[in-house]
Formats: C-alpha cells, structure tokens, sequence
C-alpha cells in the first residue's frame, strides 16, 4: 500500500498495563487496525507522565513503574481513519485519543513476506 498527501494520524494514549480480555490494550488496538487494513500503526512506550489523575508515573522511580504511558499512533486516509474509531468503542479506554491532520511525504513499503 502506498499513501501519501494528506492523512489522518489517529494517536490513542493508554496506560502500559490497561488490558483487554488478558491481553494489553495496545496490542488489541493494533491488531484492530491491522484487521481494518489501514496503512500502518506503531506503539510507543513513554518514560515518563501523567494524565486525568495528575500522578506523575517515571521509570526513573522504582515504585512508579506501572502504569507508564503508551501512545499508539494509526495513520490512513481521513475517510479510514473515522470509518476505524467505531471499532474502538467497545474497549471502553480510559485515556484520550486524538486526531491530527498530517501530511505523508513518503510511504513505501517491501513485498509481504
């Protein structure tokens, strides 16, 4: 798939140990948008944050190390990304989620293996 111009960045902030069903959140959410075929999705572990409850959660304290946060970026088309966020509703996630307009300059990717 190749994308580019403009895009939708969906970018949904979790904690590092929310879970659905036994499994971490932000794997539910990738595998969601990976069976939705959008074009692409990448989770990123914080270090350091606070959210909603204003606790400062680090790794650089040893008793403060759950809860870090986790951001899972989706990027496609905006009509993808909106037709996407439904599929999110059930997981009922404690944390926000934001859209963002994006513009993508390159995009290619290899042959599936």
């Amino acid at each position: 798939m190749i994308l580019s111009g403009r895009a939708l960045r969906l970018t949904v902030f979790v904690d590092d140990t929310d879970t659905w069903h036994h499994r971490p959140m932000y794997t539910e959410i990738v595998h969601r948008a990976h069976a939705a075929g959008l074009a692409g999705a990448s989770v990123f572990r914080g270090m350091e944050g606070f959210g909603a409850t204003q606790v400062v959660h680090t790794t650089r304290l040893l008793s403060m190390t759950d809860d870090l946060p986790v951001a899972i970026m989706i990027i496609d088309t905006e009509e993808k990304i909106r037709a996407f966020l439904p599929r999110l509703d059930d997981l009922l996630i404690e944390g926000l989620a934001i859209l963002d307009e994006v513009e993508v300059v390159h995009h290619r990717g290899g042959q599936a293996r």
